[in-house]
């Protein structure tokens, strides 16, 4: 039964196909009409004089376009698409007026008011490298209820890692954003280590390029930081390891940062400052960012926490 009913729509399929395609043939050659003028009855029959017949200003119709047998119906043109007109060009921004640059164009265009100026080639367009824009906010995979899923999701799973890290001779499980990475490389400690959620604690250091919030990054110095303080603040002195901290910011703009959290501030001295200038600011004792002596060694960020 489904071999008959498949005969039968095939059968009937064919003789859709071939009416209509005989109708085209019919119409594949119809009679041209008349170019004489209607007043002449007698020279549609009369056969034509031995002179050249006048040009008439009457309107033809269109010679029918021959089906090419060898092509198929969708790839053959029809009149309307071979007569297509060519696109406009685009349109310039409203009110700047068109300007020949080439100094032969300009000379052209002088010589010939009316003339219109030919379309300049239009420019590739300009591709920008993409910045990395690595900006640490208390919001967001940062926020303080915040974890490994949503660092994953901003960052892409293969850019985050979970692993250990050193912490003042300690090993403390954390998050690594950009492992591989030195200068995008941030850490992100937990308060639940176990789930991996609730932020605890996010660090910049080494070579990494990450802002914190307020603008801080590494490398900068006592006089900037103060800039983006508004005032001075209060700094603990050099510890055994080199490593002076601010100790509080004494009321500034970066004591109180959006989203709740709180930042803390490691420099160390230029490499070329006197050991013996760095040795005497002890880090039993607190000195303001504007003493002297302190900006005489040239301190410079090492290392930024971002907490809650």
């Amino acid at each position: 039964m489904r071999k008959i009913w498949i005969g039968t729509v095939l059968v009937t399929g064919l003789a859709l196909v071939t009416a209509p395609l005989s109708a085209q043939q019919r119409q594949a050659s119809p009679t041209q009409p008349s170019i004489v003028d209607e007043d002449e009855p007698d020279q549609a029959t009369a056969p034509p004089a031995a002179k050249p017949a006048k040009k008439s200003h009457k309107l033809t119709a269109a010679p029918v376009m021959q089906r090419d047998p060898d092509l198929d119906t969708d790839d053959q043109l029809a009149p309307s698409q071979i007569k297509q007109a060519m696109p406009a060009a685009v349109a310039e921004p409203a009110g700047v007026p068109r300007k020949p640059t080439h100094p032969a164009t300009r000379a052209a265009a002088s010589d010939t008011p009316d003339a219109a100026p030919p379309a300049a080639a239009p420019k590739p367009p300009v591709h920008v490298a993409a910045v990395p824009h690595t900006v640490v906010a208390c919001s967001g995979p940062f926020a303080k209820d915040s974890g490994m899923l949503a660092l994953a999701v901003a960052f892409d799973s293969r850019n985050v890692t979970f692993t250990e890290v050193d912490a003042g001779g300690s090993k403390v499980a954390a998050t690594i954003v950009y492992p591989k990475d030195p200068k995008k490389r941030l850490e992100v400690w937990w308060s639940n280590p176990g789930n991996r959620t609730g932020t605890y604690l996010i660090v910049i250091g080494g070579q990494s390029t990450w802002t914190a919030p307020g603008g801080m990054h590494l490398g900068l110095n006592l006089a900037q930081l103060e800039k983006l303080n508004h005032k001075p603040f209060k700094i603990k002195g050099f510890d055994k390891d080199g490593v002076a901290t601010v100790s509080d910011w004494d009321g500034g703009a970066l004591a109180t940062l959006a989203g709740g959290c709180k930042s803390g501030v490691s420099l160390k001295a230029d490499p070329k400052a006197p050991a013996d200038a760095v040795g005497a600011l002890t880090a039993d004792k607190e000195y303001n960012s504007a003493d002297p002596e302190f900006r005489a060694v040239k301190p410079a960020v090492s290392e930024i926490l971002i907490g809650y």
